[in-house]
C-alpha cells in the first residue's frame, strides 16, 4: 500500500504585551563557552571544510530562567581567514521542525561563496525540540491517518468533518505524549531567545542570520526582539510574519496557483515526451482531471486525490523536480494499474519529530479557530478561489484542538531599528508566495529592502541560482552593502 506520509515543509521588535515585563531577554545567561567536539555522523560538510558541534544550555521556560535547562546543539564551520572574519552567521532552514545542524554545510556544497565562508563562522543548529536539542514526539507512525503538516484536500464539507475527528485525536495524542511538559515551550519567541543565548555563549556582541521559509519568521522575530544585537539579517522565501497563522497557511493555495503555470508551460513544451497537454491550459486540465478521478477512485496503490495534489504541490519547490513530477502524472494519467516505480516516487516520509515540532510551534504561536464550521466555510471559499489547492490549505488542523493556549501574543514587527534586514523573494513560490515578502517588507518599513527575483520555486539565495540575487546578497553579507531601494532581479 501507498505509505501516506508527507514532509514537514520547509520555516521581534521588543517584547509585546504584558510578557515584556516578566521575561528578561537574557536573564541569567551563562558565560561558559561551548565545548566543541565531533558532530553526529549525519552532519557532513564538503571537503576541505571541517565542522564541529557543541551544546548550549537554555531555559526550558524563560519565565523561570534558573529552572529546568535544555541543551541546544549547534554546529560550526569556522572561518580559516582571521583577517577577514567579521563574526558569526547563524542559519535556519525552515520548518518549523527542520534540522539545521547540516544547513551551513549543505549551502556550502551548493555554492555558498568563499567570501562568506571567510567572513563568518557558520553556525547551524537544531532548534529546541528538534533532533539533538531536547527532541519531542507525538508518536506519529507511517500508517497514521494524519500524514502531512498541510491538511489534505477536502472535496466537500463532509471531508472537513472527517478531518476534524482525525486532528482531534492527533491533538490529544500529542498532549498525552508530552510527559515532560516541553511542548508548550516550543514557540518562535523562545527560539529567538535561544538564538541570543547562543550568541552570548559564543562570546559575540552581534548576530548575523540567514533564514529561509519558516526561518524567515524566526529571523524576523530575532531582528525585532533583539534589534541591538541583530546585525545583518537575510530573510529568504517569507511566510509574511513572525509566525504561521491561518491566513499564512491559506496563502499556500495562492502560491500553488501562481507556480503551477510555470510547470504547465514547461510540460506543454515537452508534450511529445510526456503527453500532459500541448498548452499550459491543457496541462492544468490534466492535473484537475487526474485529481478529481483519484478523489472518486483511488489508484491501485492506494494513492488518492489529496495525496496526488500534495505531491504536485511539493514538487513545485524546484524546477529540478519537474521531470519527476511529469513522470508521476504520466503514471496516474490513465486508469489502471500503477507501475511499482511510481509508488516509490511519491512516498515522502518525514520524521515524527519534525511533524511534532511543526505542530507545537504553529499551534503555540497564535490562536486558531476551534469551530469546525469556520473551516468548512473557508474550504468552500478557497475551493472556488484557488481550485488547485485551496480546499487543502484551508482545511482544519490539530491547532483547533491543541491543549495549550498561546503563552504570549505573537510578536509584532516594528519599523523601529537599524536598516539591516534584506528580504529575498521569488515571484512564483508554491508555499511562500510573493505576497509574504511584500507583507514582511511593509511591516519592517525602512528597516528593510525587498529583492524580488523573476524566478520560480522555493529558495532564492544560492539555491535559486539567480546571479543578480546571489551578487546582491553576498555583497550585503560580506561588505554590508544594502540595496538603496527595493530591487527586481530579472530571470537568468
Amino acid at each position: 500500500m501507498y505509505r501516506r506520509r508527507g514532509i514537514a515543509l520547509m520555516g521581534m521588535l521588543g517584547m509585546v504585551g504584558a510578557l515584556a515585563a516578566v521575561i528578561p531577554a537574557t536573564a541569567g545567561e551563562s558565560t561558559a563557552r561551548p565545548a566543541w567536539a565531533a558532530c553526529p555522523e549525519n552532519v557532513v560538510v564538503p571537503p576541505p571544510l571541517l565542522v564541529q558541534c557543541a551544546k548550549v544550555p537554555v531555559p526550558l521556560d524563560y519565565r523561570d530562567p534558573e529552572g529546568t535547562q535544555i541543551e541546544i546543539m549547534v554546529s560550526r564551520i569556522a572561518s580559516t581567514k582571521p583577517e577577514k572574519r567579521r563574526g558569526v552567521l547563524m542559519f535556519n532552514p525552515g520548518g518549523p521542525g527542520g534540522t539545521g545542524l547540516d544547513q551551513p554545510g549543505f549551502l556550502a556544497g551548493k555554492g555558498l561563496p568563499a567570501s562568506v565562508l571567510d567572513a563568518y563562522d557558520l553556525i547551524g543548529m537544531d532548534t529546541r525540540g528538534v533532533g539533538h536539542s531536547a527532541p519531542v514526539s507525538c508518536g506519529f507512525t507511517d500508517v497514521d491517518a494524519y500524514w502531512a503538516n498541510i491538511p489534505p484536500y477536502a472535496v466537500d464539507g463532509a471531508a472537513v468533518t472527517r478531518q476534524a475527528e482525525i486532528v482531534k485525536e492527533v491533538a490529544a495524542r500529542c498532549a498525552a505524549n508530552d510527559t515532560e511538559g516541553r511542548l508548550r515551550h516550543l514557540t518562535t519567541a523562545n527560539m529567538a531567545r535561544d538564538l541570543d543565548r547562543i550568541r552570548a555563549a559564543l562570546g559575540e556582541e552581534k548576530v548575523n542570520f540567514y533564514g529561509a521559509s519558516y526561518g524567515s519568521a524566526l529571523g524576523a522575530a530575532y531582528a525585532s526582539m533583539f534589534s541591538a544585537t541583530a546585525d545583518r539579517i537575510v530573510l529568504d522565501s517569507n511566510i509574511g510574519d513572525t509566525h504561521l497563522d491561518r491566513a499564512g497557511l491559506r496563502r499556500y493555495a495562492l502560491g500553488m496557483e501562481q507556480t503551477l503555470p510555470d510547470f504547465a508551460e514547461w510540460a506543454a513544451a515537452r508534450h511529445d515526451s510526456y503527453g500532459l497537454g500541448r498548452t499550459p491550459e491543457q496541462v492544468r486540465t490534466t492535473y484537475l482531471t487526474i485529481a478529481e478521478r483519484l478523489d472518486r477512485t483511488p489508484a491501485a496503490d492506494g494513492l488518492n486525490g489529496a495525496v496526488f495534489r500534495f505531491v504536485t504541490f511539493a514538487s513545485l519547490y524546484s524546477e529540478i523536480q519537474y521531470g519527476n513530477l511529469a513522470r508521476i502524472w504520466q503514471s496516474y494519467r490513465d486508469p489502471g494499474k500503477v507501475p511499482s516505480e511510481a509508488k516509490a516516487a511519491v512516498a515522502p516520509s518525514p520524521s515524527d519529530n519534525a511533524l511534532t515540532v511543526f505542530l507545537a510551534v504553529t499551534c503555540n504561536d497564535v490562536e486558531w479557530p476551534e469551530d469546525v464550521e469556520t473551516y468548512r466555510r473557508a474550504v468552500a471559499e478557497d475551493r472556488e478561489r484557488y481550485p488547485l489547492y485551496g480546499a487543502a490549505s484551508a482545511n482544519i488542523t490539530p491547532c483547533a484542538y491543541w491543549k495549550y493556549e498561546p503563552s504570549e501574543p505573537p510578536v509584532a514587527i516594528s519599523d523601529k531599528g537599524p536598516r539591516k534586514v534584506l528580504i529575498l523573494q521569488n515571484w512564483h513560490d508554491p508555499v511562500t508566495p510573493l505576497a509574504g515578502g511584500k507583507l514582511l517588507r511593509e511591516q519592517f518599513g525602512q528597516r528593510a529592502r525587498l529583492v524580488t527575483a523573476n524566478e520560480s520555486g522555493h529558495g532564492v539565495y544560492v539555491l535559486g541560482g539567480n546571479a543578480c540575487v546571489l551578487n546582491l546578497t553576498t555583497s550585503y553579507l560580506v561588505d554590508g552593502t544594502m540595496p538603496a531601494r527595493d530591487t527586481t532581479c530579472r530571470r537568468d
